[in-house]
């Protein structure tokens, strides 16, 4: 059947399309002589659409091309038909490449898979979304600027981030398996917005310890070593912390173990912080964490005003490195790492309990993310950035 756009009973095309009428128009103004730019500003079009236009739709004579009109429509008509198979069912190379970026098994250092925890949606707030579960998840985009990196010379291998979205949404048009949407980052069937949380700040830090008293290098990324640091929490109380550097986004997890006593009796008031991410704990995983690095990349460490960080001046003695704090309810101020969290939620989700992972595990999450290429690093992985850094 013929597209509905090119139905005798359509509706005039838009702007967009090419009509007969334009095309009757090249036809005749290629045979006067007149050149390609010429050619479009009679008709009001770009010079590249007239030169793609006749390298395109041009009929084949004599061993030549020469443009008909009535045959370059009928060119545009058999290409519009749909539907067509998609670059991803015809190229199995290219499906294989995409397929094992999304679901691509995480490994933990030694090498050994780690499948990751059964970690079900609750709720349908958001909508229907299907069960997370670790994989390699590097988004459609990072997927599509890698290509070029991968395989230089391989033309066919390239696809935009947008076929790659279809495919796993687009009924008719699912080359991937549908699935697969379990290891994008949000989880969803459908692309929505993600709504912003605010989070409360705790006044117990100085003014000379702000962040507008850190060093405008750290504002401008120009020199590595000044990071950003968080934790994202889960059920019971459970904790992970992170830190990323601003320059490379290379991240680093923190594992916070719960510590003995920890759900054996009602906790004491103003009692040890038995859940493992009081301020001691978290002082202390940051220093094992931040003094395995060279001293040039532990320049500063940015944080909210959490109590996890009420030893920060102890914490400037034991790693060398200096704390400042965000404002109240200001979570843009350390950007690297809200975004960076937001990543770490693919394999650690909210209302889940984080205390059953090891150090194995996590340190495994902190690899994958480090190989993912990002947009801002020019296609990129953190692992490479900071390499080159250290190199």
């Amino acid at each position: 059947m013929p597209p509905a756009m090119f139905r005798s009973s359509a509706r005039p095309l838009s702007g967009r399309y090419l009509s007969l009428v334009e095309r009757e128009e090249i036809s005749l103004l290629k045979v006067q002589g007149h050149s390609i730019q010429e050619i479009g500003r009679r008709l009001g079009r770009a010079a590249s659409t007239i030169s793609r236009e006749l390298r395109r739709n041009a009929a084949t004579r004599s061993g030549g091309l020469e443009y008909r009109a009535t045959t370059a429509q009928w060119h545009a008509d058999r290409s519009a038909r749909r539907p067509k198979l998609t670059k991803l069912a015809l190229n199995t190379t290219l499906r294989t490449y995409v397929e094992e970026r999304l679901a691509g098994v995480v490994v933990a250092p030694s090498g050994a898979p780690v499948p990751g925890p059964a970690a079900p949606w609750k709720g349908r707030r958001h909508g229907p979304r299907k069960d997370r579960r670790w994989a390699k998840a590097w988004s459609p985009e990072q997927i599509a600027r890698r290509l070029p990196i991968d395989f230089p010379d391989d033309k066919t291998m390239r696809i935009s981030h947008e076929a790659i979205y279809q495919a796993l949404f687009v009924q008719g048009r699912g080359a991937l398996r549908r699935e697969l949407t379990a290891c994008l980052r949000t989880g969803r069937v459908l692309r929505m917005p993600r709504a912003r949380v605010r989070r409360r700040g705790k006044g117990f830090v100085s003014p000379e310890i702000m962040i507008r008293e850190r060093p405008a290098e750290a504002a401008d990324r120009a020199v590595p070593g000044h990071w950003e640091g968080d934790l994202i929490l889960g059920l019971g109380s459970s904790a992970i912390g992170t830190l990323v550097e601003r320059t490379t986004r290379f991240t680093m997890l923190l594992h916070l173990p719960r510590l003995a006593g920890h759900g054996e009796a009602p906790r004491a008031k103003n009692g040890p912080a038995l859940a493992g991410h009081g301020a001691e704990a978290v002082r202390d995983a940051i220093t094992r964490t931040i003094i395995t690095l060279p001293e040039e990349l532990r320049r500063s460490l940015t944080w909210d005003q959490g109590a996890e960080m009420a030893q920060h001046d102890r914490l400037k003695i034991d790693a060398g490195i200096q704390v400042y704090f965000c404002d109240p309810q200001s979570p843009w101020q350390r950007g690297t790492n809200e975004n960076t969290n937001g990543l770490l939620r693919q394999y650690f989700p909210k209302g889940t309990d984080l205390s059953i992972h090891s150090a194995d595990e996590i340190s495994a999450v902190a690899a994958a993310l480090n190989a993912r290429p990002r947009k801002t690093l020019g296609w990129k992985t953190p692992a490479e950035a900071l390499d080159d850094l250290l190199s």
